[in-house]
């Protein structure tokens, strides 16, 4: 009975949902015309019925009749129209109705935030019922100001609380309304009579003809002073012109009135802001003209997915097994009570897979006594493996992890609908799936600000990953981040070609975005390493100190497109299979890596890396220090597990994405939300069948070592701006391609040739991975000594 009970309850969080009424563009237009056009016709028929409406009152009974003309406007249609709003119903109030229709045509033609609309229709109302009431108070009998409405409501209100009480009743009802629509306080009637009262004295402050003073032209200095201390005169052309000319005798009021009363005059301080520089004034012009910079107009029209492109499964929703919660109560204590452990209290949180028992032990018992039980509490259970946390940070309890017997799939679509993923307001959010207490687990990837995935095979880091770039693609739009997808087992992430350019980043010789081949990862890798130094070059120029700041300014307008600054999406580097890179390539893949993780955060650069063998060769020292969030999967031993987390139970997990997440302090346990490979492949054909950018994101041109010269290149071949490039080169003391593409506005090609011939010159040295050549010549003088030593 009582499993059937927990069944049939209805869960309180569960709010009930409206049917949505969309409207095609065709139906809003119609739709919209006819309220536009409704409400004129109310307004011309109300205009109408202040001329003819007296006498077309003994039309109104023969309506159905062709025979009996009216003298409305709007024939007989105008008169019903305006009798039913005017006379027999709220009388000059009902001028409102017309405009709140008028305006809702106006919303819906222009397809406007409806919540506004809203808004002016519940206080438009309010305002109608109560200017009726208050017309009708002034009528002894029906009349067309307060209308039947308002005439009758005050014939109720007027028996009961009589005429005084009406007309306390309609104050209060109109200061409510200025209260709450217009914040008006007590103190804004206060500031406007203290206001009045001051206008007042100065009007009235110069009729004691006792306290007038007559001033010749003969002032002596301190008679000028008090003259320009009380001139009341307003008119500054007149004083002008009076400084200019002839000085004549004028008369000053000054008052002997207790000084006393004027300190109680407030004075308002008006604060003067500092004026603004050249630049800034331009920028506000342009933001007043074309508004903030938008860099979504180019694919405006763009839709993100629909929930619908997800699956939604018949066992979502915890199902609560009272008999299997009593047995495991009972199977705990007894264990715990065998080993003379008392129980004080107990408690049970129920998850999607496991099931979090809360024991408080007797008082003298000793920790470290029950976590060495975990073993032999998981033999009593027939567990597939327990998780013990002594204690639960934050709590005086000791967690004792359980896994279910039937467990509940989390799916993708239930965390993307939730509501703690739609209204956050991260900038890189990700729903990972839901923790121990059922919650939506929300992380922000900008925070973290790089992620390392570990695991056995088959555990859940494919579908991990995938639940990463889903939540990303359903919050963010094809503007605003960009992916680098490195797949080296070339099956994971081959769904994703079809957003390639919408999304994904590549270099501009690469023909197909997702990564596969090993080489083409370190020259992607080393590519990034450039665009982080541009990003930062960036940032510099503009004085700003992270990627948030940039685009805010460069959004307002204060950067100019003309000096190389550009909207700046944030770059996501998702790297399938770590360990086969660092097999393979070895120290060319961990250090462009480390750089990265080192330096990038600030410029909106992030990695995820994932790996299934999660051994010190290849999650290093260098790796783990700058990936303090990490999630660990299913793995084998105790020893992996502290190698990720640098904590055991990674080892007791269930496995089918079952996960610990840290983030360098707790140690979470989530359950991650499952997105199948066809769920992927809807969301990225709908994407894919949008229009597109002309071509992937493309990354700064990477030139390998082996691109790099040491032969000798005949002068005659140069390129015509080689002296000016070395020029540069030697003022800057900084041997890099980027710098000539920014000095002399070239493209990287030319400017790599440019360094190969300086190199081959001798004026700058070899190539140094992704360092800045090394420059040989110190100053112009020794430039152009050595350009005329060649000639």
């Amino acid at each position: 009975m009582a499993k059937s009970k927990t069944k049939t309850k209805r869960d309180p969080r569960k709010k009930f949902k409206l049917p949505s009424f969309k409207l095609s563009s065709q139906q809003k237009l119609v739709l919209g015309s006819f309220l536009v056009i409704f409400g004129l016709i109310l307004f011309i028929a109300f205009v109408s019925f202040f001329f003819t409406g007296e006498a077309d009152q003994s039309s109104l009974s023969n309506f159905t009749s062709r025979d009996i003309k009216t003298q409305n406007w709007l024939s007989k249609s105008g008169a019903w129209l305006s009798d039913f709003f005017i006379q027999r119903g709220f009388g000059m109030a009902s001028f409102i109705f017309s405009g709140l229709i008028f305006i809702s045509g106006v919303y819906v033609l222009m397809n406007l935030n409806k919540s506004k609309l809203r808004k002016h229709w519940f206080w438009g109302i309010l305002i109608v019922i109560w200017l009726s009431v208050f017309f009708g108070f002034f009528k002894d009998e029906n009349d067309i100001l307060g209308g039947t409405i308002g005439f009758e409501v005050n014939s109720f209100l007027q028996d009961y609380i009589g005429k005084i009480g009406t007309s306390l009743l309609l104050l209060f009802g109109l200061i409510t309304y200025l209260a709450i629509r217009f914040k008006v306080t007590f103190e804004s009637f206060t500031h406007l009579f203290k206001s009045a009262k001051n206008n007042i004295k100065d009007e009235f402050s110069g009729l004691d003809d006792e306290n007038i003073v007559s001033f010749d032209n003969n002032l002596s200095d301190e008679a000028e002073a008090i003259k320009s201390a009380f001139d009341l005169s307003d008119d500054t052309n007149n004083a002008s012109e009076t400084k200019s000319s002839k000085i004549t005798p004028v008369e000053f009021e000054v008052s002997t009135k207790d000084i006393d009363e004027d300190l109680d005059i407030e004075m308002e301080v008006e604060k003067v802001s500092e004026e603004l520089s050249e630049k800034d004034n331009l920028a506000n012009k342009l933001v007043e003209d074309f508004g903030l910079f938008d860099p979504t107009l180019e694919l405006a029209k763009y839709q993100f997915p629909p929930l619908d492109l997800l699956k939604k499964y018949d066992s979502e929703g915890i199902q609560i097994n009272q008999e299997e919660l009593e047995e495991n109560k009972n199977k705990i204590v007894e264990t715990l009570k065998n080993y003379s452990i008392g129980i004080a209290s107990i408690k049970a949180t129920i998850g999607p897979t496991v099931t979090l028992y809360e024991i408080v032990p007797d008082a003298g018992i000793r920790i470290s006594k029950i976590k060495n039980l975990e073993d032999d509490i998981a033999l009593s259970l027939a567990a597939l493996g327990i998780r013990i946390i002594a204690p639960i940070p934050g709590k005086g309890t000791i967690g004792i992890e359980v896994p279910n017997k039937n467990a509940t799939i989390v799916s993708m679509r239930s965390v993307i609908a939730s509501k703690k993923f739609q209204s956050s307001e991260m900038q890189l959010p990700i729903a990972l799936g839901k923790t121990i207490s059922n919650e939506t687990f929300v992380v922000d990837l900008a925070k973290m600000p790089h992620l390392l995935m570990a695991g056995a095979t088959g555990q859940g880091k494919s579908v991990g990953l995938n639940a990463v770039l889903t939540s990303l693609l359903y919050k963010k739009h094809p503007a605003e981040v960009k992916f680098i997808l490195v797949d080296p087992k070339k099956v994971e992430l081959t769904l994703f070609n079809k957003i390639e350019r919408h999304y994904l980043a590549k270099l501009p010789d690469s023909e197909e975005a997702i990564i596969t081949d090993n080489n083409k990862v370190i020259n992607t890798l080393n590519s990034l390493c450039i665009e982080m130094d541009n990003r930062y070059e960036l940032l510099k120029n503009a004085m700003c100190r992270n990627i948030a700041e940039y685009n805010v300014k460069f959004k307002a307008r204060k950067l100019n497109p003309n000096e190389g600054h550009q909207f700046l999406p944030y770059i996501i580097l998702v790297v399938d299979e770590f360990a086969d890179l660092i097999m393979t390539a070895g120290k060319e893949v961990e250090t462009p890596i480390a750089r990265l993780a080192q330096l990038a955060r600030a410029i909106g650069i992030h990695l995820i890396i994932a790996t299934q063998r999660p051994s010190v060769n290849v999650i290093t020292g260098i790796i783990k220090a700058n990936f303090p969030a990490r999630i660990a999967f299913r793995v084998t031993s105790k020893i992996d597990s502290r190698t990720i987390l640098d904590s055991s139970g990674a080892d007791q997990l269930i496995g089918r994405g079952d996960m610990l997440f840290t983030q360098g302090n707790d140690v979470i346990r989530v359950q991650c939300a499952f997105v199948d490979t066809p769920e992927v492949e809807k969301i990225t054909e709908f994407i894919g069948s949008q229009k597109a950018y002309p071509d992937a994101y493309m990354l700064p041109e990477y030139i390998g070592e082996e691109s790099g010269t040491s032969l000798d290149i005949d002068i005659s071949d140069r390129d015509k701006l080689f002296k000016e490039a070395a020029v540069v080169i030697v003022t800057a003391q900084q041997g890099s391609a980027s710098l000539l593409q920014r000095k002399l506005k070239l493209g990287y090609n030319r400017a790599g040739r440019l360094i190969d011939q300086l190199e081959a010159a001798g004026i700058v040295g070899p190539f140094e991975g992704s360092k800045a050549r090394q420059v040989l010549v110190s100053d112009l003088t020794a430039l152009d000594k050595l350009l005329e030593d060649e000639i």
